[in-house]
C-alpha cells in the first residue's frame, strides 16, 4: 500500500469509525434512549407524512377532475384537499350512522336472546352428560382448592389496585398525547399536500447537493417506484375490501341471514387487513348469528369459507397483486412474513415493500443476463 494522502485518509476514517463503534457499544443504553426520544419528537411529523401520502391518492384524482371543470386555477389544490377531507369524513360518518344504530339494536336484542341461548346450551349439555356419564365422573374428580383461589383473588385486588390506578393514568396520558400527535400530524399533512411540488424540488436539490448525480438519480427512481406501488396498493386494497363486503352483504340478504348490513360493513372494514382481516368479521358474525340460530351460524361459517376461498384465490391476488405488479404467490409470502414480524401493520405494508424489492431484483437479474452473451440462447 502506497503511503499517499488517499490511503492515509482511509486509515484515519477507519480508525475514527472503530473508535465511534467502540464508544457506541459501551454506551448502547444512552444511545438507545436518545434514539427513542428523537423518534418521539419526530413521530407527529412521520404520522403527518403518512396521512399526506394516503390522502394524496384520492386528492390527486379529485384535483384532475377539478382542473378539467374549472381549468388551471390557484384554488384547485385547496379545493381538492378540502373535498378529500370532506369525503373521508362523510364515509366515516356514513359507516358510523349505519353501524352504531345496528350495533345498538343488536346489543338490545342480545339481552333478550342470551338467556334463551343459555337455556339451549344447558339442555344440550345435560343431554350430552346423560349420554356420556364418564364425562360427569371426570368432572367430579377434579378438585379445586377454593380457599387458595379466594386468597389469590384477594391478594391480586389488594396489590393490583395501585398498579391499576397508575396504568389508568398512564393510559389517559397516552390517549391525550396520541390525540395531540394526530392533530399536529394532520396539520402537517395539509401543509405537505398544499406544497408537495415545492417540497419535492427542495428534496431533490438537497440530494444532488450532497450525493453524486448518478446515485441521486437511482434513489429518486426507487422513490418514485415505491410511491407508485404504495398508491396502487392502497387503491387495490380498498377496492378488494368493498368487493368482499358487498359479496357478504348481497349473499346474506339473499339467503336471509340476520345482521346482514352489520356483518357486511364489518367484513369490508376488517378486509383492509390483507388476506386474514376478514376472519375478524367472520368471528363477530358467527357470534351474533349464533345467538339467533346455531344452524344459521353454521351456515354463515360455510358461506364465509366459500367466499373467502373465492376472495383469497381469485379476487385478492388479481386485484391487489396486479395493482402492485406482484405475482400471487409472493403476495401470500409478503402477508405471512409481515404478520410474523410486525403484526397487522406488517401485513399491510409488506406487500408494497415486497413489490418494490421484487421489481428491483427482477431488473437486476435481467440486466445481468443481458450482459452475458452465453445466456442469450437459454431464455
Amino acid at each position: 500500500m502506497e503511503n499517499n494522502k488517499e490511503n492515509i485518509k482511509r486509515i484515519r476514517n477507519l480508525i475514527a469509525f472503530a473508535i465511534l463503534l467502540y464508544l457506541g457499544v459501551q454506551h448502547i443504553d444512552a444511545i438507545f434512549r436518545v434514539v427513542c426520544n428523537f423518534l418521539g419528537l419526530i413521530s407527529p411529523f412521520v404520522l403527518g407524512a403518512g396521512i399526506a401520502f394516503v390522502l394524496n391518492v384520492p386528492m390527486s384524482a379529485i384535483e384532475k377532475k377539478v382542473e378539467k371543470i374549472f381549468g388551471k386555477r390557484k384554488y384547485n389544490r385547496p379545493l381538492a384537499l378540502v373535498s378529500t377531507i370532506v369525503c373521508v369524513i362523510l364515509v366515516i360518518a356514513l359507516v358510523l350512522f349505519v353501524v352504531i344504530p345496528e350495533l345498538g339494536t343488536t346489543i338490545l336484542s342480545l339481552k333478550d336472546l342470551f338467556p334463551a341461548f343459555l337455556i339451549r346450551v344447558q339442555e344440550t349439555a345435560e343431554k350430552v352428560f346423560a349420554e356420556n356419564p364418564r364425562i360427569v365422573q371426570e368432572i367430579a374428580s377434579i378438585k379445586i382448592n377454593w380457599e387458595q383461589v379466594v386468597n389469590d383473588v384477594a391478594s391480586f385486588l389488594k396489590n393490583g389496585a395501585g398498579s391499576f390506578l397508575n396504568s389508568t393514568v398512564s393510559v389517559a396520558v397516552s390517549v391525550v398525547s396520541a390525540i395531540a400527535n394526530f392533530f399536529i400530524g394532520f396539520v402537517f399533512s395539509c401543509y405537505i399536500l398544499l406544497q408537495k411540488e415545492k417540497l419535492s424540488v427542495q428534496v431533490k436539490k438537497t440530494m444532488y447537493a450532497f450525493i453524486p448525480a448518478q446515485k441521486a438519480d437511482r434513489i429518486i427512481e426507487i422513490c418514485m417506484l415505491s410511491s407508485k406501488t404504495f398508491s396502487n396498493f392502497l387503491t387495490g386494497q380498498c377496492m378488494e375490501a368493498l368487493i368482499l363486503g358487498g359479496m357478504f352483504l348481497i349473499t346474506m340478504l339473499v339467503l336471509r341471514f340476520p345482521y346482514a348490513w352489520l356483518v357486511g360493513i364489518l367484513v369490508a372494514f376488517t378486509a383492509l387487513i390483507p388476506i386474514f382481516g376478514a376472519f375478524i368479521g367472520c368471528a363477530i358474525g358467527v357470534f351474533l348469528i349464533l345467538m339467533v340460530s346455531p344452524v344459521q351460524a353454521l351456515g354463515f361459517l360455510v358461506l364465509f369459507l366459500v367466499l373467502q376461498q373465492i376472495e383469497g384465490n381469485l379476487i385478492y391476488p388479481h386485484v391487489v397483486g396486479n395493482s402492485v405488479g406482484l405475482p400471487s404467490i409472493w403476495v401470500l409470502v409478503a402477508v405471512t412474513l409481515g404478520a410474523s414480524t410486525m403484526g397487522v401493520l406488517g401485513m399491510i405494508i409488506f406487500i408494497p415493500i415486497t413489490s418494490v424489492l421484487y421489481t428491483l431484483f427482477r431488473e437486476e437479474v435481467y440486466r445481468r443476463i443481458r450482459g452475458r452473451k452465453e445466456l442469450k440462447d437459454k431464455f
